[in-house]
């Protein structure tokens, strides 16, 4: 999901790598579960936190639709976000002691926060979000560290592929008339990225997905 804001607006004036220092750390929350509540919406997953999802649970992308995943329209293309519950909206995955039942293989938005990411020229760059965690005091942890991510320069190919794969979606369907055409790449999106179960390495078979897609919706 991309935030109708200027960067300007939410960072702390300067851009990190994986090995940088970032003032993110905050004790392992410590029972703070802020960011796990009033979040609506906005908790959009991709395939490779659907596929962490159903490994880790043992269970398929439709079980987990209305119990913990809804879908919705994220810039013109359907996508899953978590699903928050209760007049309070809280993540279903969190447990009665307010800490995350999946933190194992949470989200990739989830390790993010409170870091965001700037895409620019076909590729991103980390930026911290500044005044989104209210926990205090922050302390200083090395950015790869944080974000907790095995083989950590796929998974960023991984991020960007994706990325600007669904900007060129996004695009695509706002340019068309026919909603029906509309409606059948956004079907195909859904199977070929989330219903359809993933087997043997992610990353190689992701590649092999994405390249099809490109063909079959005409991305460049």
């Amino acid at each position: 999901m991309k935030r109708q804001v200027s960067i300007e607006e939410i960072w702390d004036g300067r851009f990190y790598g994986p090995g940088d220092m970032v003032k993110a750390g905050c004790g392992e929350c410590s029972g703070c579960s802020d960011c796990c509540r009033g979040m609506g919406k906005t908790i959009i997953l991709d395939p490779l936190d659907i596929y962490r999802l159903t490994e880790g649970l043992h269970t398929d992308f439709q079980q987990l639709i209305g119990s913990h995943l809804e879908l919705n329209v994220v810039d013109g293309v359907i996508l899953p976000n978590l699903l928050e519950a209760g007049a309070e909206e809280v993540c279903t995955f969190l447990n009665k002691e307010g800490r995350c039942s999946i933190h194992s293989i949470r989200p990739g938005v989830c390790r993010l926060f409170p870091m965001g990411r700037y895409y620019e020229g076909g590729s991103f760059r980390y930026f911290l979000q500044a005044g989104e965690c209210q926990k205090e005091p922050k302390t200083k942890v090395k950015l790869k560290k944080w974000l907790d991510t095995p083989e950590l320069s796929r998974y960023e190919k991984f991020v960007n592929d994706w990325h600007y794969f669904l900007d060129a979606v996004e695009h695509i369907l706002g340019d068309l008339s026919n909603e029906a055409t509309a409606k059948k790449i956004n079907l195909y999106i859904l199977q070929n990225f989330f219903l359809q179960p993933w087997s043997g390495d992610f990353y190689e078979e992701f590649d092999r997905r994405l390249t099809e897609a490109r063909r079959m919706i005409g991305v460049a």
